[in-house]
């Protein structure tokens, strides 16, 4: 467990403009976790994305999902994130303000959820896994491509010095194999695990609610 920064959406926010610029250094794995994502939920009809962020998973979504519902706190990721999807003509997707881990909507809402490079930040994954269960019908997916900052040597020299240097607000460092028991432990049942190399390597999972 790592201290993080106490205010990590004022991280986000001042962070917001350059976030896209960040993934030419350590997006790398990003393409190949974007069309994992998308082929597993290709067909859903409900598709809930939390933290968003700038919108580079959402628009892989919005292609292969019925109706998009693509959420973030951070109030300045949201503005880009609308920007986006206006200028992008996503009209399946609606961008909302949501906390993962209280999330309002209905009970099995969605028949997937995407949390795309976030479980490593999030505070509190006890509350989160709970309020995605819930809103996920029987049989949903959950997909959950994260940076493994504990995956490689590469790996963890840049994590210490991305922290470091910018105040990164990493809650937890992952391996690919932690993340996959993770899901796991909180009740999912594990059915895909890719390890997509990079700089910064990105574990991804796929999961349904039993």
């Amino acid at each position: 467990m790592l201290d993080p920064p106490t205010d990590p959406t004022r991280y986000w926010n001042r962070n917001a403009g350059r976030y896209d610029r960040s993934m030419w250094l350590f997006g790398g794995p990003l393409p190949r976790a974007i069309a994992l994502t998308a082929e597993a939920v290709t067909g859903a009809g409900a598709v809930l994305e939390l933290a968003a962020g700038t919108g580079l998973f959402t628009g892989a979504l919005s292609r292969v999902g019925g109706r998009v519902i693509a959420t973030d706190f951070a109030p300045a990721m949201l503005d880009r994130l609308r920007a986006r999807a206006a200028a992008a003509g996503w009209t399946n997707v609606t961008v909302e303000a949501a906390d993962a881990g209280a999330l309002p909507y209905p009970d099995a809402a969605f028949d997937a959820v995407v949390a795309a490079n976030v479980l490593h930040v999030l505070p509190a994954l006890d509350a989160v896994f709970p309020s995605v269960m819930r809103v996920l019908r029987p049989g949903g997916v959950l997909v959950t491509p994260t940076y493994c900052h504990d995956e490689s040597l590469s790996a963890r020299v840049t994590a210490g010095l991305l922290r470091r240097l910018t105040g990164f607000p990493g809650q937890r460092r992952f391996t690919v194999a932690s993340l996959a028991q993770t899901l796991a432990d909180a009740g999912f049942r594990v059915e895909r695990v890719e390890r997509v190399p990079g700089l910064m390597p990105i574990g991804f999972v796929a999961a349904r609610r039993a």
